[in-house]
This record gives C-alpha cells, structure tokens and sequence, in this order.
C-alpha cells in the first residue's frame, strides 16, 4: 500500500517493481564487470581506459543504489544478495585477468546495449502505470549509457 502514498496504483506499479529488481540484478554484474576491467586492464591504453572505467563503475554504484531505493519508494524490498542477482541478470560474469583492452570494451558496450533494452522496457511500463517519477530516474540512467557505449564503440572504432 506504501505506493498508493505517493498516488500510485499498487497493482500497475508491481511491474514497474519486478523490472526495476531485474534491472538491479543485471546492474550488479555490470558493476563488478566494471571493476574488474578498471582492475584488469594492461596496454597502452591503460591510464585512457583505468579513468574511464572508474567513471563507469562510480556512475553504476550510484544508479544501483537509486534503484534499489526507488524499489523501496515503492514499497517493496529489493533484491539483495548475489545469488538473486546471478540468478536473475540477463548479463553475465566474464573473468577480465588477461583479457585485451578492446574486448573489456566490448564486453561493456554489449552490457550497455542490454540495459538500454531494458531501459526502454520500463519506460514503457511507467508511462502505462503512470510512474513519472521512476520514468524520469530510468531516463536519465539511459541517457547516460547511450553517450558512454557511443564513446566506448569510437574508442575501438565500431559503427
């Protein structure tokens, strides 16, 4: 009843809910993707890919935490252990010790095309239930990741 408190529906926001849980599940691994190229990179394109990949993870920590509180906005728990996360997440782990520079960056972009996909699902899921609020908030996530995998596809020269 928690969502009916800030005028929305119950029963059209649970599947904003279930979404935004999934897309938290997917985040994660992306996150810890993140740290383990930031970890991980070598070449000579160490010191351009060591910043930007801590500026992706920062910019996820940030976002995993906004999604896990929207959830609670709107009154239900968010998932919160790895086993729900591996269990759930489209996106999966990949072991980044030794892997080149350029196939991290692919394996990012590829991260970022799916939670863009995901992205635009909610949004359409929102705007049915009425959740401006979580709309605006999976906006700007989106928003994001677009500029970043269109940067990241220049840096290894991919239309």
């Amino acid at each position: 009843m928690k969502a009916e408190k800030i005028s929305l529906k119950e029963k059209e926001v649970k599947p904003v809910v279930d979404h935004l849980n999934d897309l938290l599940a997917n985040y994660h691994i992306h996150y810890q993707k993140l740290r383990g190229c930031h970890w991980n990179v070598k070449g000579k394109s160490f010191f351009t890919l060591h910043v930007k990949f801590e500026e992706l993870y920062t910019e996820a920590l940030v976002t995993i935490d906004e999604l896990a509180e929207r959830v609670l906005t709107l009154g239900k728990p968010p998932y919160s252990t790895f086993a729900d996360y591996i269990k759930t997440a489209k996106i999966k782990e990949i072991d980044t010790i030794g892997m080149k520079d350029t196939d991290m960056v692919k394996a990012l972009v590829n991260d970022m095309a799916d939670l863009i996909e995901m992205e635009r699902e909610i949004l359409e899921i929102t705007a049915n239930a009425g959740d401006d609020g979580t709309n605006d908030m999976v906006n700007r996530f989106m928003q994001f990741k677009e500029k970043n995998t269109w940067m990241l596809r220049s840096f290894i020269n991919e239309d």
